[in-house]
């Protein structure tokens, strides 16, 4: 009997901890619905400090920076997850949101082609590296990625824009226009291939 006051506050503080990180998910959870991304990532700040991190808080402490404009803070928590669990495709994927929004277009890059090491055919790794292609301006091999990626998705509307993108800038207009005219197959609201069909009927 008189172990069972000391067995109650050991629980309790056993349970502190759990309450705790479970209050912080849901403030976070709460700024962010109001748009507050600053504050939703700094009560999360305490559960990334600990000598082992928790790897799903990092990457949303690394998510919501991300949203919030705080694109270096971004970068570092997402090589800090990617520390901790290599193997991860949302830290890869995650850190090129920032690299892109600051135009780091070959740290880009160089991320996205060992992610596809690992998933050789991931849509949005393909998606995200013709955008660095086309920032770059390589025209040639954004015109053969896009050809190689319309076949693994051939409904796929976003290959076919940067297709024409690319022949455009390579003066090869008859097959920007019929990329153009596909993509209205697939989206008839498209206003970039709509102009630019009207433009070069």
């Amino acid at each position: 009997m008189p172990r069972r006051p000391f067995l109650a506050v050991a629980l309790l503080l056993l349970a502190a901890p759990v309450s705790a990180a479970n209050d912080a998910w849901s403030a976070s959870h709460t700024y962010e619905a109001k748009g507050d991304f600053a504050s939703a990532a700094a009560v999360l700040q305490r559960l990334i400090t600990t000598p082992q991190p928790d790897e799903f808080a990092l990457l949303r402490y690394a998510w919501l920076h991300y949203r919030a404009g705080n694109y270096t803070e971004s970068v570092r928590a997402y090589e800090r997850a990617l520390r901790i669990n290599p193997a991860s495709l949302d830290a890869r994927l995650g850190l090129v949101l920032p690299l892109l929004a600051q135009h780091r277009w070959n740290q880009a890059e160089e991320v996205l082609r060992q992610t596809l090491k690992e998933d050789p055919w991931h849509y949005t790794t393909h998606t995200q590296l013709m955008q660095v292609e086309e920032a770059l301006q390589q025209w040639v091999p954004l015109a053969r990625h896009a050809r190689e990626l319309q076949r693994r998705y051939p409904s796929d509307a976003t290959t076919l824009v940067y297709l024409a993108r690319a022949s455009r800038a390579l003066n090869d207009h008859r097959t920007a226009r019929d990329a153009y005219r596909r993509v209205l197959q697939r989206y008839p609201a498209h206003a970039e291939a709509s102009d630019w069909l009207k433009q070069n009927p």
